[in-house]
């Protein structure tokens, strides 16, 4: 029988409900959540996200405001304009679209990003916090959506799991691998250079693939019954493709998220809760001044 889907934009859909409830009462005390997007230079896809984003914005009740800075931007000028976002009141949650140009390192700027208003998970402060176990700021977008959907799925609760996760990347793979380990699944970190990755793969019965790279998983890696979250999206002949192999991985897996559809509706929806949560916290801040 082939797998369930795990429909992103089903739980997208169900999730926003919420957010328009929770965006109604700040806005009934003044409050405009207002999510600032910084976005250096002219990328396509970058471009396209935010398109996207603002289709949920809107339904959210969240505001977004653009920042965008040449490519030929300096750090110093990147840094100086998220300063002046973590200062402005207006401002509840800042988000530095990745990827920068390749004149500028995210690693040498992130840790500018005001970490209260850190709804992407950027910021090291957060993602120490997130692998410390003292409890993140905020979770990243991507990360929190998969786990979102884990939730819906027959592996919840995940204590005792064996679970795989297909990428190391600081903002996809290994947030997710902090928080699958907090949940208590056992957890192995695999990546494209990995040795014989099916291997590894056959005794997970939680899937999640981050890696990059297009087909990589296929059904015959995978342990029958298997839970499938596929994060990868790469535009391949005018199509938008998963870092798993669908057809072959329908067959073996009990669920699966489709690409796209799957994770992408939910990361967008994750991160207007934390923008919601951004503006709920500075609010309340304020209030006890």
């Amino acid at each position: 029988m082939p797998a369930r889907i795990l429909d992103g934009r089903a739980l997208a859909a169900e999730l926003r409900l919420g957010l328009a409830e929770r965006s109604t009462v700040l806005r009934a005390r003044g409050i405009i959540p207002t999510l600032a997007v910084v976005m250096v230079g002219d990328d396509a896809e970058s471009a396209s996200y935010l398109r996207r984003i603002k289709r949920v914005a809107t339904d959210a009740g969240v505001e977004i405001v653009e920042h965008l800075l040449p490519a030929d931007v300096g750090e110093s000028a990147v840094r100086l304009r998220l300063a002046t976002l973590g200062g402005d009141p207006t401002t509840h949650g800042v988000l530095l679209q990745q990827p920068l140009p390749r004149s500028l390192s995210i690693r040498a700027i992130a840790d500018a990003v005001p970490a209260r208003k850190d709804v992407d998970g950027a910021n090291p402060a957060n993602q120490g916090r997130l692998a410390f176990g003292t409890g993140a700021a905020f979770v990243p977008a991507t990360p929190a959506a998969v786990l979102l959907l884990l939730e819906r799925s027959d592996k919840w609760p995940l204590r005792g799991r064996e679970a795989a996760v297909v990428g190391r990347s600081s903002v996809v793979g290994l947030p997710v691998t902090l928080l699958l380990i907090g949940h208590d699944a056992t957890v192995t970190v695999l990546h494209r250079s990995t040795v014989e990755l099916a291997a590894h793969l056959e005794r997970a019965e939680v899937v999640v693939v981050a890696a990059g790279k297009p087909g990589l998983v296929t059904g015959a890696m995978l342990r029958p019954g298997a839970t499938v979250i596929d994060v990868g999206t790469t535009l391949v002949d005018g199509k938008t493709v998963g870092d798993v192999e669908f057809a072959s991985a329908q067959e073996v897996a009990a669920e699966i998220t489709p690409v796209p559809g799957g994770v992408g509706p939910v990361t967008n929806i994750a991160l207007m809760q934390n923008v919601l949560t951004a503006a709920e916290r500075q609010s309340a801040s304020s209030h006890a001044i």
